[in-house]
């Protein structure tokens, strides 16, 4: 933690601030998670100790709960593991992933403290909990919980009240950090990182935060780095965003207010930062944004993958391409919601392998997105890599190859050299350079034979 130093920050309680110059790309700080659980949705598909997607997984004998790699994942989650997978077995059944979160903190605390290391900055059970802004159906939910905790996790004899195991849970809620799979493409886990904790919001940060950056370490592969996303001045604030900054300022507020309960009031909030791109009209003004029909904007909401099985990825394609011609002139291409359909139909369309016509729409896509987002945004990288990789299936080498080495560019600040998706992008980058270069060998060749025939035809044609 030499690059930061906790202050406050005012209004926004604590903070944490840079102790010297850094620039892009900079690790500010790394931690290991204190505690960490793979979501209960995934829990048969990800690797409980590294959070890695895998096809074929070892499944713990004894709680048949757990997943693993192999040997050397489940040796070095068994002194976590052990506690809880007594603890299943107790209930047979494994509770939700609030519930193994709560237990898995508990324990750390009881045989820790709440302060896992010097460099944590702050005790676990010190954070904020905001269990007095619950709304009725959050508390309920709440004390379910703690019900069943106490019917789950058991220590010895020490115990605990139920305000305080209430307590733990309100700061899971507030302070959760989604964990992603190796290509830190979905997010398959949840965990509590107390310094990432202090590090307050800005929806346009000087800071992202990423996961294990790909360095395989068996014994703490739970692993967070703050990487700065531009120049950062010794003492300004360190920030993060909470949300996706592609919604309206309103929008942002609301989803800040109602999960994080306080209100945001950074420059591009209060003063509706791009709003106007957002919501703007081609050639006529739009009063509102219902141009989706009823029957697309539901399946937008869910995952190509999971719509690939209900066999609805043709009517999913069909209908983005139905509303963004009806759309064409009306609305601008960084509409919020025409950006959401143009990035439907690229992904429906690469699904169904109709490359051409999904990277014509990634390419619309990116343009809006060059307009919004930060330009050294991860979720802006990300999306220049898909469609790289889109024009690259499409035979449109060159372009492709162009967009993966942006792609490659923000990534390296983002994601660090390390990152599995940061190394698999490079080696993309290199086949698509050896093919365009094959390619553009190729395309001489044949414009010196077809020069050759000229010749020869012309020199034919003089001597009839």
């Amino acid at each position: 933690m030499e690059n930061a130093q906790l202050f406050d920050a005012g209004n926004k309680g604590r903070g944490l601030r840079a102790t010297k110059d850094l620039s892009a790309g900079d690790v500010v700080f790394s931690e290991p998670g204190f505690a960490a659980v793979v979501f209960d949705s995934m829990a048969a598909n990800v690797c409980h100790n590294c959070f890695r997607r895998k096809s074929q997984l070892h499944r713990c004998a004894q709680c048949r709960f757990a997943y693993y790699c192999d040997r050397t994942c489940q040796t070095a989650c068994w002194e976590e593991h052990r506690l809880e997978c007594a603890a299943i077995r107790k209930i047979v059944t494994a509770p939700n992933q609030q519930v193994r979160l709560a237990a898995r903190v508990m324990w750390r605390i009881h045989k820790e403290t709440a302060i896992a290391s010097d460099s944590q900055l702050v005790a676990v059970d010190k954070l904020k909990d905001h269990v007095t802004d619950l709304g009725e159906e959050a508390l309920k939910q709440l004390q379910a919980n703690v019900s069943s905790f106490f019917d789950y996790w058991s220590s010895g004899s020490k115990k605990h009240s139920a305000d305080y195991i209430s307590h733990i849970f309100g700061i899971i809620k507030c302070n959760g950090f989604n964990l992603s799979d190796q290509h830190g493409l979905q997010a398959v886990g949840v965990g509590l990182f107390p310094n990432l904790c202090l590090v307050n919001h800005d929806c346009w940060p000087n800071c992202t935060v990423i996961l294990n950056n790909g360095k395989y370490v068996p014994v703490c592969l739970c692993r967070i780095e703050l990487r700065a996303l531009g120049k950062i001045s010794e003492g300004q604030e360190l920030t993060v965003s909470y949300v996706d900054y592609l919604n309206l300022s309103a929008d942002r507020q609301k989803m800040l207010k109602g999960r994080y309960f306080f209100e945001c009031t950074c420059d591009h909030c209060t003063q509706h930062t791009k709003d106007d791109l957002m919501i703007a009209a081609a050639e006529s003004k739009v009063s509102d944004h219902y141009f989706l029909s009823d029957c697309l904007y539901p399946m937008l909401c869910k995952p190509m993958a999971v719509l690939s099985g209900d066999g609805r990825l043709c009517q999913v394609a069909r209908l983005c391409c139905e509303t963004l011609k009806k759309q064409e002139n009306v609305l601008a291409d960084t509409h919020l919601y025409k950006l959401r359909v143009l990035n439907s139909a690229s992904e429906a369309l690469s699904y169904l392998r109709c490359y051409s016509e999904a990277a014509d729409y990634a390419r619309k896509m990116l343009d809006g997105y060059a307009k919004l987002y930060h330009p050294n945004s991860g979720q802006l990288g990300l999306a220049v890599m898909k469609a790289g990789v889109t024009h690259w299936h499409a035979g449109q080498i060159e372009h492709g190859h162009g967009l993966l080495c942006k792609a490659y560019s923000i990534l390296l600040i983002t994601h660090g050299p390390n990152h599995a998706i940061t190394r698999d992008l490079e080696s993309m980058r290199a086949q698509t350079e050896i093919e365009l270069k094959m390619f553009k060998q190729n395309e001489r060749e044949n414009h010196a034979m077809r020069q050759e025939v000229l010749k020869d035809n012309s020199a034919a044609d003089k001597k009839i």
